[in-house]
């Protein structure tokens, strides 16, 4: 059985070869990477806003999220993060967090100190490209995101949300089928996709009226995926990936 630390650098290599190439000499160096590991609970913070780190974390497995408490102590969760992201690869060059990361669900994180990966960055500039494409695609998530928000209906959000996490789990071999633990509750699919609790009560029932999802002990189940595609008018183009998903 592989160590906890050699499944943190080839979940790292197996989300970076989903939108880069990397060659042998690359993958070799990021195995090399030194990490800390470290096991959290459902809902637990792992960086907060006003935090100055010094270290980055890599999601090995579990479920992530970025959010910010505005007003009233309202939370808005602003993305999702599945195995070999790293949320707060930012934290390399902007000092102060601006918002906090959590976990979803039972996550285990593998934190890499930025002296680390500035040094491996500036000797092996292909690996600091591949960084910041994964950056870049981040970004072009968050711009799917606010189309969704500002002009998808409720039941549009939620396939798409589901399209793209499946997705997302798929590239890094989490999953190779049309199944996933579902991780999120009503009110945190409300809180990221800006719905109330019965919006989203209501939406999933659609979904399984149409026969386009089940669920069943905490398994999301895609019954019909190119019905849910169309439904979440998702198209994969954003996550620029180097394969198209299947």
């Amino acid at each position: 059985m592989s160590s906890p630390s050699h499944q943190a650098s080839e979940m790292l290599i197996r989300k970076l070869e989903s939108i880069f190439d990397l060659n042998d000499q690359e993958r070799y160096i990021i195995k090399q990477l030194p990490v800390t590991l470290r096991d959290y609970g459902p809902d637990q913070d792992v960086a907060r806003e006003g935090d100055k780190p010094s270290q980055s974390c890599l999601l090995i497995s579990g479920i992530m999220f970025r959010y910010k408490i505005i007003g009233a102590g309202r939370r808005q969760i602003f993305s999702i993060h599945t195995p070999g992201d790293i949320p707060d690869l930012q934290s390399l060059h902007l000092s102060v967090m601006d918002h906090t990361v959590a976990t979803l669900q039972p996550s285990k994180v593998a934190f890499i100190q930025h002296d680390a990966l500035r040094e491996m960055t500036v000797d092996y500039p292909r690996i600091g490209a591949a960084l910041w494409r994964d950056t870049l695609v981040d970004a072009a998530i968050f711009r799917e995101w606010m189309v969704g928000m500002g002009r998808r209906g409720a039941a549009t959000r939620i396939a798409h949300m589901f399209c793209e996490v499946l997705v997302r789990l798929r590239a890094v071999g989490v999953t190779d089928g049309y199944d996933f633990p579902l991780p999120f509750t009503q009110e945190e699919i409300g809180d990221a996709l800006g719905l109330s609790t019965v919006h989203v009560n209501r939406s999933m029932q659609l979904l399984r009226r149409e026969s386009l999802i089940a669920t069943e002990k905490r398994t999301l189940k895609v019954l019909n995926w190119e019905g849910l595609k169309e439904m979440g008018e998702f198209d994969p183009l954003y996550l620029h990936m180097k394969q198209e998903p299947a």
